[in-house]
């Protein structure tokens, strides 16, 4: 038995943020966002925090999936941007949706998450622990984010996707994932920062920090090596896959991705230019909006692959 995704979902905040918007905050425009990005606008979350986008999206994949929520097994959050740093988020969306029956909890792998979870579910799977599973990949990060610095305020969105996933034949081929913690700080944002009455320093919540070029350096070369392993452990071509769904953090990443690996853009979906960088929940909702959009068939191999803060990395070919 291996994992198949039987249902998809997603959650985007009502409030849409478009570049000019940011314009009036810090010296950008539209133009400049555009071409260095390909991001036109973003979903900022006003009310809403990560465990509800990602219980509304979670309700929406059941929903397609025909599956009850008592019916699940396992629910994994992947977050890096979680409403409470304990109960976990997970265990906010088991009760959020009635999944009495099922274990929840997070992992955090930033950007890879989605993809490290969808990974670690197969494994419970093949081991014949769990039968149905529920995997979501959701992020707030306007909550993290410095917004008087240009460098960062202009990439990322909030939003949540989800997968039901269940023990069948087919599904998740083969996947791989990696990490890199020596160059962790090149993508970091601190929870806290250290005080105590010992030391007499008050707390306070840290902002995300990115070296961008190093980022897009790392990102642009690991991205098509880990998809090409997957490929070429699994035996299958790069013609047979009829999409590569990926973070969608940059149009230039994606585009250089696609050069790299030889392939027609027209076989990397994108929806980065409406939602930003959603961090966790891009790759599950660029699924989920190529389903509802009836453009996956029954059979078609699909590769799903990210990069993070860790800095981390993955990829996995999925038979759809």
């Amino acid at each position: 038995m291996t994992a198949r995704i039987i249902g998809t979902g997603s959650y985007v905040p009502e409030r849409v943020v478009r570049n000019a918007d940011l314009a009036e905050i810090v010296d950008t425009s539209d133009e400049w966002i555009v071409s260095r990005t390909g991001i036109r606008e973003r979903r900022l979350a006003v009310e809403e925090g990560t465990s509800h986008m990602a219980a509304e999206a979670a309700k929406r994949a059941l929903e397609d999936a025909g599956v009850k929520a008592e019916d699940l097994d396992i629910i994994l959050l992947a977050t890096s941007s979680p409403d409470n740093c304990f109960p976990a988020g997970a265990c906010e969306v088991q009760a959020a949706i009635g999944a009495v029956n099922a274990v929840a909890f997070d992992i955090s792998a930033a950007c890879s998450g989605f993809i490290f979870g969808m990974n670690t579910v197969y494994g419970f799977m093949r081991a014949g622990i769990y039968k149905t599973g529920l995997v979501i990949g959701a992020d707030c990060l306007s909550k993290l984010t410095d917004w008087s610095d240009r460098g960062t305020c202009v990439l990322f969105g909030d939003a949540a996707g989800a997968a039901v996933v269940r023990a069948e034949e087919g599904g998740l081929v083969h996947m791989t994932m990696g990490s890199d913690g020596v160059k962790g700080p090149v993508l970091s944002c601190v929870a806290r920062t250290t005080g105590n009455f010992v030391n007499g320093r008050t707390p306070e919540i840290g902002y995300m920090y990115m070296d961008g070029q190093e980022v897009f350096k790392f990102a642009v070369k690991k991205v098509p090596e880990c998809v090409n392993q997957v490929l070429q452990e699994a035996q299958v071509s790069m013609d047979e896959v009829r999409y590569f769904v990926l973070h969608q953090a940059n149009y230039r990443i994606v585009e250089a991705a696609a050069k790299r690996l030889k392939q027609p853009m027209e076989k990397f979906p994108m929806n980065m230019d409406r939602y930003g960088n959603t961090s966790g929940a891009t790759v599950p909702t660029l699924l989920d909006d190529l389903n509802r959009a009836g453009k996956l068939e029954r059979g078609d191999k699909i590769v799903i692959a990210g990069f993070g803060a860790g800095l981390t990395w993955g990829a996995a070919l999925i038979e759809w």
